[in-house]
């Protein structure tokens, strides 16, 4: 069984080195790329085509909303998960709207990241 292809787009270095450490725990999970913006993460996206892409929704450039719109039109099967600072009701309602599987408060990432992605790739 091939590992899951993870894509981290945050533009905080810190962020994604704490995602991909919490990650790490499951060997089946793989890490393939990561981007610093949403138009990098596009890019990135179509490059490695990865199973799920954990999505920042602030972030210079282009945020992750945006971005999530074009990778959903590009890779209809990739699953994008929201993470954010912002308000988690303001977030999540933002984020159903545009088609992501679902949403983490980055306050609440050691608690729910992994859940969330085991609900994500289980459905």
């Amino acid at each position: 069984m091939q590992p899951l292809k993870i894509l981290l787009v945050d533009d905080h270095e810190g962020i994604r080195r704490g995602i991909r450490r919490l990650l790490s725990s499951r060997p089946d999970w793989q890490v393939c790329g990561e981007a610093a913006n949403g138009r990098e993460g596009i890019k990135k996206a179509t490059e490695l085509t990865p199973d799920l892409i954990l999505m920042d929704i602030s972030m210079p450039e282009m945020g992750g909303l945006e971005a999530t719109i074009h990778i959903r039109k590009i890779l209809p099967g990739t699953r994008v998960i929201m993470v954010s600072q912002i308000d988690p009701k303001i977030a999540l309602h933002q984020t159903q709207s545009i088609g992501a599987a679902g949403f983490v408060a980055k306050t609440e990432l050691s608690r729910d990241l992994i859940p969330m992605i085991d609900k994500v790739v289980g459905q």
